[in-house]
């Protein structure tokens, strides 16, 4: 027999997550100088494996920036910029100094893989990954934002980070302790049909 109480058995389940889910916001409304510990940093990283994979080509690779670290990151990804001729120099000025902006930025890659058709899935299964990342830092109270890198295959960056040749960054992520809240915006309903015969 199903529970009855809504706050409990699968409609509650669901009621929770889907309240973290909702909950959970993009912003960088958060404080760059409080230390996020190493070891929740590891455990949020190790949520990504457990993203759907198919063919369990296990593609994801991260990079943990900190510190000065983090302005080496700049300095990789405007040495990208120049290098593919994106941008102009305020562009390289404000990637040389963006990472500082929060404790901990994580880069997350994707690996090259041959087949096109891997190598597409490879990167639906790391970015399903970093939105189990992004949920788990809303579970621990930290905020987050999901960025893109200045080059997703830039030559600089992926050496700093010690990825595999021809890792495409599917994101750089902002980590820290919130210093404000930002407000859901309107979300419009998701088409749906079902199709029973």
């Amino acid at each position: 027999m199903q529970p009855t109480d809504s706050s409990t058995g699968p409609e509650g389940d669901l009621q929770a997550f889907a309240e973290l889910v909702r909950s959970r916001r993009t912003h960088l409304l958060m404080d760059p100088a409080a230390e996020v510990p190493s070891d929740l940093v590891t455990a949020l990283c190790e949520l990504i494996s457990w993203a759907p994979n198919h063919k369990r080509t296990w593609p994801w690779q991260v990079a943990v920036f900190t510190g000065e670290g983090r302005r080496r990151l700049g300095e990789a990804g405007a040495a990208d910029l120049t290098t593919h001729g994106i941008g102009d120099e305020a562009k390289a000025i404000k990637t040389r100094t963006k990472y500082v902006r929060a404790p901990v930025v994580l880069a997350v890659g994707s690996a090259a893989h041959q087949d096109p058709l891997f190598q597409a899935e490879n990167r639906d299964a790391v970015a399903a990954g970093v939105q189990n990342l992004l949920l788990g830092a809303a579970a621990t109270g930290l905020a987050s934002f999901w960025s893109t890198a200045p080059v997703a295959r830039g030559e600089a960056t992926r050496e700093l980070c010690g990825f595999s040749p021809g890792t495409e960054i599917v994101a750089v992520i902002y980590l820290g302790w919130p210093t404000g809240t930002v407000a859901a915006p309107e979300r419009p309903a998701v088409p749906i049909r079902f199709v029973t015969d």
